[in-house]
């Protein structure tokens, strides 16, 4: 460890004494901590790595080489499968052990376990929304199919092994920060973490809000302001693509279905900008005459890294990408063959519904017109310093009845309809890991395809190259077969018509292979256009990430990875082109200040890039959000009664289409507003609030200072997370950047003879601060740029810079 990260691991405690009593009520063994033989100094890392070591492991069956390039990334040899995964195993938890356990602790309910009594809650709401429950069915489906059975407990094995080789001076830093010790490893939890990205990608949902909405508006104002199909679009798969299939019945909405839930249901709305952005270009568009695919999933920027690189290679197998620490495979990546990666679909796979009990003890409720009993299940929850705590969830065939009172100050919560059931595909059996199995060793088209039929959740828009010269892109998953829009508002628990109907055949999802256009893209905008005979959502991400996409690549010609690399870190904002028309000439420059009239000027001039160093994006992003409050607010926030606003795309329709509708007026003043007395207080406030702020127009007006982006540590711990970084991007922009959310890892193939992989995340494969591959990715990353990929051949491939070997034995 580096004496500048010796000096901020010394300041952790100081640091800690508040946020442990204030959130926690814990505080970390100083002197335990302080130790110089077992303490935090023993977890200080040499510049110097060292060059070869040799391991004994009984687990393994042969001999395993792995190889780490200079980025400390292992590529793994092994001679058989079970070896190789217990070998990625064995290296994650080298590098990342405390981040899985910390994320399975955090999704299967158990930091009260490590923190005491103040996170009871959150463990509560993560067992009550069956987190552990549809782990365990998902396990079921991985331990009853012989290859992923075998890959799970060669993994887990692996994982094992590596922690009972651990003393308590080499515990990663946090558990000595936190007073715990890491456990066994176990199947289950390998499940219980691809729960927990289903639960990221998947478990936010409008239909609470939605239902609030057309109890107070009615369905004509419902329908107007929240359509089934945007008012600008660029489906995933190119408008007018034929169907060859012939689809099921679907069945209609139950005639006079009541939509509406009794009561008011408190809630919170989907959280913007969890996106991800992916396309694949064919040979005709290349430089080399050989397919491009590009992946940058964007998710919740933290330190350890969401990923891990690596590459595996077995016969059969050999593949370079990231992997979720404690799941076994690569997830986003290449091979030799092909490449492929993922973007969210934001597919309604989860449902509340309204259930009829007979009394208040909840045994019974009325479903089919009849009386049923409910199931109840135990959820132990042990609390460090108190006694075990049994709380009962209460289960309806839909699913769990998350609350029956919520708790006041859990945020989480805020989104959970008290007396509704949870019915969530992620409580299905399933096994995701054979789709990784297959990709990870696919040759061509016909292999991606049969991978995608194992996949359930969550779904993914699964863009494909081969060097066949095949793209592709398949929105993934397994899709409830629903009538139009069943689960835009709360569902009727009572009535079987209100159950999903079935299952959308996974070969009837909707995909296209070398379309004319010769490529394919996804940005997490709707999958197709209204012609597709399914239900899948009604409401997507906006448009313009995915527009901008398809307007670059339809322009270009000759590409290589440096263009896709480019194109990455494109800022251009659509959502800017589109609304300035509309507000820039509703402004009254006579009634501006000097510092608004020099703000108007900028923005007047800009060319709509979110650049770093753009100090009218600042004003812009700002404006647009004040002008959006000033239009929605009045109407749509009410005390107790939880709504959201209509989208981007409605309200820009609205300012460009519509200048005299009544929702310009204030319904809260005596005055009647219009459209230009909101356009012209949302600029002066934006500029005044800047300049309250960040004082004079000047440096600190950026764009990069306003946007703050950085990237926090996993459990928030003071000093191990990264400062503001100096980066464009918005949102709104293919470079999808936020404070803490963004491109969590950049990759571009070229496919060929010999593929070129280039990739980047922020962060670095060792979860230890006090190692230099800690964060060593960071820079980089936030330049925009990539490093070299090295699909290696052979564990001394020269091609690749070895700094180090490792070889486990089993004797």
């Amino acid at each position: 460890m580096n004496k500048v990260k010796a000096l901020i691991c010394l300041l952790i405690p100081l640091l800690l004494i508040y946020g442990f009593n204030t959130k926690f009520g814990q505080l970390p063994p100083l002197l335990k901590f302080l130790n110089p033989f077992s303490g935090f100094w023993q977890n200080a890392e040499p510049l110097k790595v060292t060059r070869s070591n040799a391991v004994v492991l009984k687990g393994t069956k042969e001999t395993v080489d792995i190889t780490f390039d200079d980025r400390m990334i292992p590529h793994i040899f092994a001679k058989n499968d079970d070896d190789l995964y217990f070998a990625q195993g064995y290296v994650t938890a080298m590098h990342r052990l405390w981040q899985m356990d910390f994320q399975t602790r955090f999704a299967a309910g158990r930091l009260s376990e490590v923190v005491g009594i103040q996170a009871i809650e959150l463990d509560r709401y993560q067992r009550r929304i069956g987190m552990v429950y549809g782990a365990e069915k998902s396990l079921e489906g991985m331990m009853e199919n012989p290859k992923s059975k075998a890959m799970i407990l060669a993994y887990t094995a692996g994982i094992n092994a590596y922690i009972h080789s651990l003393s308590n001076a080499n515990l990663p830093v946090e558990y000595k920060i936190l007073d715990f010790k890491p456990e066994d490893w176990t199947p289950l939890k390998c499940a219980i973490l691809l729960k927990q990205m289903s639960a990221v990608l998947a478990m936010g949902s409008d239909e609470f809000n939605m239902s609030n909405i057309l109890k107070k508006f009615g369905p004509e104002v419902t329908n107007n302001l929240f359509p089934d199909y945007p008012f600008r679009e660029d489906p995933i798969i190119p408008k007018d693509t034929r169907w060859d299939f012939t689809p099921l019945r679907v069945p209609a909405v139950p005639q006079g279905f009541n939509q509406l839930s009794t009561g008011t249901i408190e809630t919170k709305q989907k959280v913007d900008g969890i996106g991800s952005n992916n396309w694949a270009l064919s040979g005709e568009k290349t430089a080399s005459g050989y397919p491009i695919l590009a992946n940058d999933p964007h998710l919740n920027l933290t330190l350890p890294s969401i990923w891990y690189q690596i590459q595996l290679h077995a016969p059969g197998i050999n593949a370079y990408g990231v992997s979720l620490p404690g799941a076994p495979g690569i997830t986003i990546g290449f091979n030799e063959s092909i490449a492929w990666g993922v973007t969210n679909v934001a597919a309604d796979v989860l449902d509340y519904y309204q259930i009829k009990f007979k009394d208040n003890s909840h045994q019974r409720y009325w479903y089919n017109n009849k009386w049923n009993n409910t199931s109840q299940r135990l959820e132990t929850i042990k609390i460090r310093g108190k006694k075990t705590v049994t709380d009962t969830v209460t289960y309806t065939h839909h699913g769990p009845v998350v609350y029956f009172q919520k708790p006041k100050n859990l945020d989480l919560a805020k989104n959970i309809p008290v007396g509704h059931a949870l019915r969530w595909i992620a409580h299905d059996k399933s096994n995701e890991l054979l789709t990784f199995y297959h990709l990870n060793r696919g040759k061509n088209y016909n292999d991606y395809r049969k991978a995608l039929t194992y996949y359930t959740a969550p779904a993914q828009n699964f863009a494909f190259a081969s060097v066949d010269n095949d793209i592709a892109i398949t929105p993934t998953g397994k899709f409830p077969l629903k009538w139009k829009n069943q689960g835009k508002f709360i569902l009727d628990g009572t009535d079987p018509k209100s159950d999903w109907q079935g299952w959308i055949p996974a070969e009837q999802n909707p995909t296209v292979k070398n379309p004319p256009r010769n490529f394919v893209s996804s940005a997490n905008q709707s999958s197709t256009d209204p012609s597709y005979p399914y239900y899948i959502n009604w409401e997507f991400s906006s448009y313009e990430r995915g527009k901008r996409i398809n307007d670059l690549l339809s322009k270009m010609d000759k590409v290589t990875a440096d263009s896709m690399k480019v194109m990455q870190r494109d800022a251009y904002s659509l959502f800017a082109e589109n609304l300035l028309p509309g507000i820039l000439p509703k402004i009254e420059f006579s009634q501006l200040n000097a510092t608004q009239r020099e703000a108007l000027i900028l923005v007047n001039k800009w060319n709509k890039y979110y650049n770093a160093d753009e100090i009218a994006a600042s004003i812009f992003e700002l404006w647009s959000k004040r002008l959006f409050f000033n239009i929605w607010d009045d109407e749509f926030t009410i005390a107790n009664v939880p709504m959201r606003y209509p989208s981007r795309d409605r309200t820009i329709e609205l300012i460009l289409n519509e200048p005299n509708a009544p929702w310009f007026d204030n319904v809260k003043t005596s005055k009647k507003e219009s459209l230009k007395d909101l356009v012209n207080e949302s600029f002066k406030y934006t500029c005044d609030s800047l300049e309250k702020k960040y004082g004079s127009i000047g440096k600190g007006w950026e764009w990069a200072n306003v946007k703050a982006t950085h990237v926090p540590h996993l459990a928030r711990i003071p000093g191990f997370g990264t400062k503001t970084i100096y980066n464009g991007g918005s949102k709104s922009t293919i470079n999808a950047l936020s404070e803490t959310n963004g491109p969590s890892w950049r990759m571009v193939v070229e496919l060929g003879k010999t593929p070129k992989g280039y990739g980047v995340y922020p962060g670095g494969q060792s979860g230890n601060p006090g190692s230099p591959f800690y964060n060593d990715m960071t820079a980089t990353w936030a330049e925009g740029e990539l490093y070299d990929l090295y699909l290696m051949k052979t564990a001394n491939d020269a091609s690749a810079k070895i700094i180090s070997n490792l070889k486990i034995t089993n004797k």
